[in-house]
């Protein structure tokens, strides 16, 4: 390999260690090619430090697709180049659920989209980024699922025909008009009331949220107690603001993931740090910029559609 060939030689050293990480994965270097990262290692402590940064990216990549996919077993760092794989785990992320959701939704909105959906009896649902509904009306109930992100919901008035959401395994039904829902995971979710009351059923269990208060529900967890909730900062989506309130990092980024065309994660040790602030949901890039400055930590970007928090 020529001088003229080595990974951006003169340029941020954090791409150019990714490049050599993805050549090396690869294969085998040749003489010269291992002349040259050696060289290039030698060259600066920033180098090797780089260097070993984008080790850990690729070692939390490879983390992320076990841990995600239940079943699957660890892949080896040599059978797929680390290119191949990240784009693998990226897909599996990022695509094959939003496939399968296409199959399944009535309603779905895109990266950084939202959508207000008026129904057959005259109700509302605003949807979030990367969100889905399906609808079941009948004569005798309205039941939506919803299937993916968050949506907040305007429940038109008919005693007659409750107005029931499905969300992570358990139903939330309107007593009353206005409610947001926010899916955490496929198990967990949170409703929160901007008017009226909900009654949220998980298992033989039924709570009832007055408006101003938030409970957290799941198939599998206990229905918690309702607390008093920031209904702007529930509501700030809807006006382009992501607002979080002592949230965890993972959650954050999970939000700021449904706004980005590309990837954003963080070492496990950080996952669980906690995070408050607003941000624009139209720059989720800036959002990152910002955590990082806030919490102390470091990025690593390959190019702007991966971004690695790590400390």
């Amino acid at each position: 390999m020529s001088r003229d060939d080595e990974p951006n030689r003169d340029g941020d050293p954090s791409a150019a260690a990714l490049a050599w990480w993805v050549k090396c994965d690869a294969g085998p270097l040749s003489a010269a090619d291992r002349a040259a990262l050696d060289a290039w290692l030698a060259a600066d402590p920033s180098h090797r430090a780089a260097f070993d940064e984008a080790s850990r990216l690729f070692d939390d990549v490879q983390e992320l697709w076990t841990g995600g996919r239940p079943g699957l077993a660890k892949r080896p760092a040599r059978i797929t180049p680390f290119a191949a794989l990240l784009a693998a785990s990226l897909a599996a992320f990022l695509f094959f659920d939003e496939i399968a959701l296409r199959f399944r939704a009535d309603v779905l909105t895109g990266v950084g989209e939202t959508r207000v959906v008026e129904l057959a009896d005259g109700s509302h649902a605003h949807l979030s980024a990367r969100s889905a509904l399906t609808i079941h009306y009948s004569a005798g109930e309205r039941r939506i699922a919803l299937l993916a992100g968050e949506a907040y919901f305007e429940a038109a008035p008919n005693a007659a025909r409750p107005f029931v959401v499905e969300a992570a395994g358990a139903t939330v039904t309107a007593l009353g008009t206005a409610f947001d829902i926010a899916l955490e995971d496929k198990t967990h979710a949170e409703v929160a009331v901007a008017e009226h009351r909900v009654a949220v059923t998980s298992g033989d269990a039924r709570t009832i949220v007055e408006e101003g208060r938030q409970s957290r529900f799941g198939a599998d967890a206990r229905t918690t107690e309702p607390s008093p909730v920031d209904l702007f900062r529930v509501g700030g989506w809807r006006r382009g603001r992501l607002v979080f309130e002592d949230a965890p990092l993972a959650d954050v980024l999970a939000t700021l993931g449904r706004y980005h065309r590309g990837f954003l994660f963080a070492a496990p040790s950080l996952r669980g740090l906690r995070v408050t602030g607003s941000f624009d949901a139209a720059n989720p890039i800036g959002a990152a910029s910002a955590l990082e400055a806030a919490l102390g930590v470091k990025t690593l970007s390959l190019s702007s559609y991966l971004i690695y928090i790590y400390n």
